[in-house]
Order: C-alpha cells, then sequence, then structure tokens
C-alpha cells in the first residue's frame, strides 16, 4: 500500500487510525514472536490498516490456518483483500463485530494481533473491544498489542494496560522496537 494513501486515509480519519506512519517490520516481527503465531490455527488480527502486521501474520502463521482481519476501514479493506487473497477480511466495528459469522460453536482464536490505537481510545470504547473479543480467545491464548514508548504514560494508556491486566492474567512487555517511529514495545497477555 502507498504511503500517499495511508497519510490520505490519516488525513481523514485520525481519529481511527491513530498513527503517523505503517508499523516497521521490525515491530511486526516482535509481535508475530510474542504472540506464537507460528503455532496459532485461528488468528484474529484487530484493525490490519495497511497490512503490516497481516504480511508478518502471512508469513509466519502455519498451513491451513484460519484468519479474520478486522477493520473498519473500507479503503484499507478494499486494498487488502487481492493482496492477501487466502484471508478473511471484514469491514466492521471490533466492539460490535459478531464472531458468530467467522467461528463454529466452540471455536476461538489461539492469537489476537492488535494494531487498534488504544490510547487514543475513550474508556468506554476500549472496555467495549476487549469484552466483545476477549471471550472468543483460546485458553491459553495470546492477546497481543502494541503502545508507543512514552505514550502508554498517558492516562488512557494506563488505563488500556490496567483495563487489559483485569480482564485477562496478567500483562507482560517485551524491550522497546528503536527503529519503529514512534518506538514502541509488546503488551502481551494470556487467558487463563
Amino acid at each position: 500500500m502507498s504511503a500517499a494513501t495511508f497519510l490520505k486515509e490519516l488525513r481523514h480519519n485520525w481519529k481511527t487510525i491513530g498513527a503517523v506512519a505503517p508499523s516497521s517490520p521490525a515491530l511486526a516481527e516482535r509481535m508475530m514472536e510474542a504472540a506464537g503465531v507460528w503455532q496459532a490455527r485461528r488468528i484474529l488480527e484487530l484493525g490490519p490498516g495497511t497490512g503490516a502486521f497481516t504480511s508478518a501474520i502471512a508469513d509466519a502463521m502455519p498451513h491451513g490456518s484460519d484468519y479474520v482481519g478486522i477493520e473498519l476501514n473500507d479503503t484499507f479493506v478494499q486494498q487488502l483483500r487481492p493482496r492477501f487473497p487466502r484471508l478473511r477480511f471484514e469491514c466492521a466495528d471490533a466492539q460490535e463485530f459478531d464472531f458468530s459469522q467467522t467461528l463454529a460453536p466452540g471455536e476461538t482464536f489461539d492469537a489476537i494481533i492488535s494494531g487498534l490505537p488504544w490510547t487514543a481510545f475513550p474508556r468506554g470504547l476500549q472496555e467495549s473491544i476487549l469484552n466483545n473479543v476477549l471471550p472468543h480467545l483460546a485458553p491459553g491464548g495470546c492477546f497481543a498489542t502494541f503502545a508507543y514508548w512514552g505514550f502508554h504514560q498517558l492516562p488512557s494508556g494506563r488505563r488500556f494496560r490496567s483495563l487489559l491486566h483485569d480482564l485477562t492474567h496478567g500483562v507482560e512487555t517485551t524491550r522497546v522496537v528503536w527503529p519503529n517511529l514512534p518506538p514502541a514495545f509488546v503488551y502481551i497477555a494470556r487467558k487463563g
């Protein structure tokens, strides 16, 4: 996806994109390692955006795994579908998505990768998304998302980490990925 497309969408939808640039390959690699994508049978990506993490997921996921990407921005969805024809993309709000469309009864996701701008969201939206998504994470499954270094200390960043900690069995962090713009690290939360 071109930088021009990203910047155009950022200008029109800055509240939902929440990034100044697509995530770096180094951050994408750190996310895949943290989430254990190489061993996941079912993978959910929240906010695939321009596909920075999607490309890394497609490279790392085992043959025969299932993938669903939920993206609010229709322009991004229309550009992702032809780039990744074997993956499924839904244009929807993560807090309202009906998972019965993608999961059979009793099925869950082994890994959830999130590119959503959590610190840009009010508490109610953070809660709504996590309350809709986390029940579909398998026991022992991993929820991985990133935070921009420094931004995680903002009130909304601290609130998100606390909320994630309350809804899972604790939150770990990785080392900072300095080559990302801005530098970022990964939160790893597991479901017991």
